[in-house]
């Protein structure tokens, strides 16, 4: 448990964030639920702490930066709570909603959100395109699909001035092609997460005015 506290506080230290102790152990225990629950809800393919703590939660927070004073957040396609529940725990102004359309899954956000005592997260199941009583500053996703087609489910789902925050792997080229004329590709950035030899993108997006 030391050397996953220990790689935890170095990764967080390489993005720069400063945590309390106690987010910090909330970190920690969100990934010890991730393994006791694997293999009943089949939420991830890692199998030990500390390759979670590198390639789940120092990957989840590297979408804090491109959040900065947004007041309500959906992580669609959220699965095991990725970068939703991370997110949550650093930012517990934020209001953030987890959407996922596997009940199994479902299930497991719901009894993490409880045991972790994260008040400002709610759990939906569902389809993304049959939320309709909600809108957010931030619509996010981590591979949940390709950004047309994250764009086209989730557009409802966007207040006046909200914007998308797509989690990637390797440089979208392809997908950035297929991109509606009528969204504003704000960015792509290369992301650097402590601990991971791989690529990772943020594609920050918004509808045009």
């Amino acid at each position: 448990m030391d050397d996953n506290k220990q790689k935890l506080q170095q990764g967080l230290s390489k993005l720069g964030l400063t945590l309390s102790t106690v987010q910090q152990l909330l970190l920690l225990e969100y990934v010890a639920l991730l393994k006791k629950w694997n293999s009943t809800y089949n939420l991830t393919a890692l199998r030990d702490e500390s390759t979670m703590i590198s390639h789940h939660v120092l990957d989840s927070l590297t979408l804090l930066p491109y959040i900065e004073g947004t007041k309500t957040l959906m992580d669609v396609g959220s699965g095991g709570g990725m970068p939703g529940i991370p997110t949550a725990i650093c930012r517990p102004d934020l209001q953030i909603t987890l959407l996922d359309s596997n009940t199994k899954k479902t299930s497991f956000l719901q009894q993490a959100v409880i045991e972790l005592g994260l008040t400002n997260v709610t759990v939906t199941g569902g389809r993304v395109e049959a939320m309709h009583d909600k809108k957010v500053d931030v619509v996010t996703s981590r591979a949940f699909a390709e950004l047309a087609d994250f764009i086209t489910l989730t557009k409802h789902l966007l207040n006046e001035n909200g914007y998308w925050a797509a989690m990637k792997g390797v440089y979208p080229y392809e997908e950035l092609e297929h991109v509606p004329d009528w969204v504003e590709v704000v960015k792509v950035e290369k992301i650097e997460v402590p601990m991971l030899a791989a690529e990772r993108h943020m594609v920050i997006m918004k509808p045009k005015s």
